[in-house]
């Protein structure tokens, strides 16, 4: 389903530099311009020659992604300093209205976040459901401005595939800790 789906995005989204550079299951396919908490403008393939570890979120969310960020720092703390070194950790907002690059560094910053391994970055609202139907996140807005949204982590190889996820929070998932390691 996941593959079909990714296909079905690619065919309507064109490739980002236009031509084959990425594998196709690769989410780098994706044609999608965000902007990081420093004001950059970046692409999916930010990371590319890294594995990444991918999340959605929104940045006034009280519960689930504050912890999500401690669970993304608790799969950091088991692995080892070089391991560490090589991984990178990208949280995309699914909240485009409040989530600007402000409010991303402001967060980066309370939230003392390594941004010299980990970006934070905010897009359209139209790219956001693309990013998230090729990650299987979903997510809806509820009246009060908050959001209701899958907490998942997807591990990318270098090359930018899906090769594992994980909906586990509060402590580092060993089988995408085990994934990662294989790559």
């Amino acid at each position: 389903m996941k593959t079909l789906l990714l296909a079905m995005l690619l065919v309507v989204a064109p490739l980002a530099s236009g031509d084959a550079r990425y594998p196709p299951q690769s989410i780098y396919n994706l044609n999608a311009k965000l902007v990081d908490q420093s004001g950059a403008a970046r692409g999916l393939d930010m990371h590319r020659g890294h594995p990444a570890l991918v999340t959605m979120f929104y940045g006034s969310c009280p519960v689930a992604c504050p912890l999500l960020v401690d669970t993304l720092r608790s799969f950091e703390r088991s692995l080892t300093p070089a391991e560490r070194a090589r991984t990178r950790v990208v949280l995309i907002s699914i909240d485009p209205e409040r989530d600007t690059t402000e409010a991303l560094a402001t967060l980066a910053t309370t939230r003392k976040i390594d941004l010299s391994r980990w970006t934070l970055v905010h897009t359209d609202e139209a790219t956001v459901r693309k990013i998230a139907a090729v990650l299987n996140i979903q997510y809806r807005r509820l009246p009060d401005g908050s959001y209701n949204h899958a907490s998942v982590i997807s591990l990318l190889t270098p090359e930018g595939e899906i090769a594992a996820q994980s909906s586990m929070l509060g402590k580092a998932d060993e089988r995408l800790v085990a994934s990662l390691r294989a790559l």
